[in-house]
């Protein structure tokens, strides 16, 4: 992979390659752009003078986009805050085009591994933290089941659909699978918190920021998670707020929520 580690600057920081394919191309305008197709493995790097601790970002999206501004930078300039170096994961989508056919089920599991893979060889003294909103999260919780020599200290994790989309988990019952077919596989592979599938049940602290009426990840998700970690005497710190939406991120401030950022900052320190 040496040839590939050449960076690349960009208006919203540095971009290094991490596969071959043609570079990824924004849609839309800050601070709401996104990435609608990825057509190679990216990682938006953000850096600070001295930094602390460094984390691997995960935007969501529904596994069909990625929300880069909202999901990623933001994220990732509010990290930096806290003296933390920032990565963003500009992964590719389970059933979208590849160079030739589709790509397959897990292959933001196999991107995310390339960047910690990319962590360990060129920062491994620096102490590592998981971070994703939305299906991003889902993510982070998958990332935080994975046996790797570079061990995240904690995962945080916010409004993720993190096993109530697996066919035999759904909330609410009955809902449809998620299209394309390698979306729900993937989601089927990995049912995080469900005690009964013990490969999906993080080993690392996990902070959990929730929307209690949120309709397009309701609460179950997170409640099977605590669940299961208090059976299994896992560290896990929740919270859940009344009148929090669905994507809530750290731009809403409307409610309670507006502090979850603040929750998750004394959590970092003390998992450092």
């Amino acid at each position: 992979m040496a040839e590939l580690q050449h960076i690349e600057t960009s208006m919203d920081g540095n971009v290094i390659p991490l596969s071959n394919e043609a570079a990824n191309q924004l849609s839309g305008s800050w601070p709401d752009r996104s990435y609608e197709i990825v057509r190679r493995l990216e990682l938006h790097v953000y850096k600070v003078t001295k930094p602390k601790a460094q984390a691997l970002i995960y935007p969501g999206g529904g596994y069909l986009k990625l929300m880069h501004d909202k999901e990623g930078v933001e994220v990732a300039l509010w990290l930096n805050s806290l003296s933390i170096d920032a990565y963003v994961v500009t992964h590719r989508l389970p059933g979208s085009q590849a160079e030739e056919g589709l790509h397959p089920k897990d292959v933001a599991l196999t991107d995310s591994l390339s960047c910690l893979d990319y962590l360990h060889k060129n920062s491994p003294h620096l102490s590592l933290f998981h971070v994703g909103l939305s299906s991003g999260g889902h993510l982070a919780g998958v990332m935080a089941c994975q046996n790797h020599p570079l061990a995240a200290k904690g995962a945080i994790i916010a409004y993720a659909p993190v096993n109530a989309n697996h066919r035999d988990y759904k909330s609410p019952e009955g809902k449809p699978d998620y299209p394309p077919v390698e979306k729900q596989a993937f989601y089927d592979d990995w049912p995080i918190g469900i005690a009964a599938i013990p490969h999906g049940m993080p080993n690392i602290p996990l902070f959990l920021a929730y929307a209690l009426h949120d309709q397009s990840v309701p609460v179950d998700h997170v409640l099977n998670l605590i669940r299961s970690a208090r059976q299994a005497k896992r560290e896990v710190d929740a919270h859940i707020f009344g009148t929090a939406p669905h994507g809530f991120a750290l731009r809403d401030k409307s409610g309670t929520h507006a502090s979850w950022a603040s929750l998750a900052e004394q959590w970092i320190e003390r998992h450092l």
